[in-house]
């Protein structure tokens, strides 16, 4: 061999022998972590087996009302698998969902349990575990609060969860500087730390955190993975909005902060995080997205690696579950109801700082100042979940704003409101609104929808795009950027002639997003990763 052939032939060498020692580091690791979880695998198989016999001996204690609960979900999540084997209904394996604010109560947490409940159904025999940080509450406390706050009623012998000890990993008050990388290692800490736990027979993250999902795959080649995304770690509109002059440069928490020495590093920091991201989605076998908006965003990111990675399945669309056939029965939209329709503006969401309360309070502020007759008794009400002190504190901070504004005895703050009053209230409303730009999809606003309120809406994301859309060529809400925009919409939406017609629209709209397509469409995704198990 020549001394040219030898130079080539060394020069290659590090690109074979590298991502082999890496291979082999990761299957090292994984075997190690299969070998500490066997027995607590064991037991947890135990622990279902024991709990399902006493479910059945105390089956007969249940009333008929429960039967028919869990029955009725029968054809939510029919199968679509034609081979008839193990893979279509006797699969007994482990799907791990990754979740670990499971207990926050939020539009997240209703896809995780939706999701469970279809796999349940699908599948009776897997078992489905939920890794999460909520150490404060128990199974049973748990499975109470998403009956009461979801109206869903998971089979309990099946369902379990197992604590994590490092969520304070992925909090931002963890990361002050470098967030975004910041809680993404926090992720990789909380992964192994599931994994410590017990190796699931599939991974599922329904959260978002897409680098727990490349440990996986990097520790376990034959797990396969799935991910359901509600919003893009990161995404070229939020690239983008740190241009002061882009038409973004006025949303999001970075707005055009991209300008300076200071605005050129971040700016470098979040390309070459996007960069990992993009390479991160190589990892995920199966690509769930919430809405048209997240798909496009995860397309540009994901797409063009995942195509290099010859990954064969495409990025689907899976519209959230939302209760629209139980609004549809709950909620009267009908002429005689609409005497019961109050001046009511109704804002449910998560007081989180994208929802972007302070925008609908001067929005109701301004709407309020015009003294029109739409706006003669209105009143603002926020619905929504508090999952720690940092929401309680923007909650007083929300209550101090109403004051500023003058519009104390105007605005209504309902805090962890159960499913009963939240239903009460959409009875009452004739107003649904939603502040956050670029919602990824926007389960409130179908909420709204589905009980015939009119929205008024951001123009941007999944309100935008999916679901405050014309029906019949007719307007089924209106849309709004500014303070400004949002209380003519107020105004608009208060003095229409014929709400009732605005109403049957919107609750038509809904029909897109009920509890039955998300279970069909989750089931279709998740047999592709039970088949990949078992091949």
């Amino acid at each position: 061999m020549d001394s040219t052939a030898m130079v080539a032939l060394l020069a290659i060498v590090p690109f074979v022998l590298i991502p082999l020692a890496w291979q082999t580091l990761g299957s090292i690791l994984g075997w190690y972590l299969l070998k500490k979880t066997e027995g607590r695998r064991g037991h947890i198989i135990e622990l279902v087996e024991k709990d399902e016999a006493r479910y059945q001996e105390e089956s007969a204690q249940r009333t008929e009302k429960e039967d028919q609960d869990w029955e009725r979900i029968d054809p939510h999540a029919a199968g679509t698998s034609q081979n008839g084997e193990k893979a279509d209904k006797e699969w007994d394996g482990i799907v791990g969902f990754f979740h670990p604010f499971c207990n926050a109560g939020g539009g997240g947490e209703r896809v995780l349990w939706a999701a469970i409940r279809a796999t349940q159904k699908r599948w009776p025999k897997a078992k489905c575990v939920v890794y999460t940080g909520d150490h404060d509450v128990n199974k049973e406390a748990i499975l109470a609060r998403v009956e009461t706050r979801f109206n869903i009623r998971l089979h309990a012998p099946t369902v379990n969860f197992l604590y994590l000890a490092t969520r304070h990993w992925v909090l931002a008050t963890t990361w002050p500087h470098f967030t975004l990388a910041g809680q993404s290692i926090g992720s990789l800490i909380m992964a192994w730390d599931a994994f410590s736990l017990v190796v699931p027979d599939i991974f599922v993250d329904t959260m978002g955190y897409a680098f727990a999902l490349g440990l996986s795959k990097f520790l376990f080649r034959d797990v396969p993975t799935g991910a359901y995304v509600h919003y893009p770690t990161i995404s070229t509109d939020m690239l983008e909005s740190l241009d002061p002059a882009s038409p973004l440069g006025a949303h999001g928490v970075n707005a055009g902060q991209g300008s300076g020495a200071k605005g050129a590093v971040k700016r470098f920091y979040w390309k070459l995080f996007a960069l990992a991201y993009s390479w991160t989605g190589t990892s995920v076998d199966v690509v769930m997205t919430n809405s048209t908006w997240t798909q496009n965003h995860i397309q540009k990111l994901w797409g063009p690696p995942r195509a290099r990675a010859a990954k064969p399945n495409a990025i689907a669309v899976v519209y959230p579950p939302v209760a629209v056939t139980e609004l549809e029965t709950e909620v009267d939209v009908s002429p005689a109801s609409e005497a019961r329709r109050e001046k009511v503006l109704l804002y449910i969401a998560q007081f989180r700082p994208e929802k972007n309360h302070q925008l609908v309070l001067q929005a109701f502020a301004e709407f309020v100042r015009t003294g029109s007759a739409a706006a003669e008794g209105a009143r603002l009400v926020l619905v929504g979940s508090v999952r720690d002190d940092h929401d309680s504190k923007r909650v007083y901070q929300l209550r101090l704003l109403v004051n500023e504004l003058h519009i104390r005895d105007r605005v209504e703050f309902h805090l962890d409101a159960p499913w009963p009053a939240v239903l009460e209230w959409l009875r009452r409303a004739s107003v649904g609104v939603n502040g956050m730009w670029n919602e990824h999809f926007g389960i409130g606003v179908v909420e709204y929808q589905a009980a015939g309120l009119v929205s008024v809406v951001h123009d941007s994301g999944g309100p935008k795009l999916d679901i405050v859309v014309p029906i019949d060529g007719e307007p089924t809400g209106f849309h709004a950027t500014t303070a400004t925009e949002f209380a003519e919409g107020f105004e608009k939406a208060l003095s229409l002639p014929n709400p009732y017609q605005v109403r049957l629209r919107a609750r038509e709209s809904a029909k897109r997003f009920t509890e039955e397509e998300f279970a069909k469409r989750w089931t279709a995704q998740m047999e592709k990763l039970v088949e990949m198990r078992q091949s």
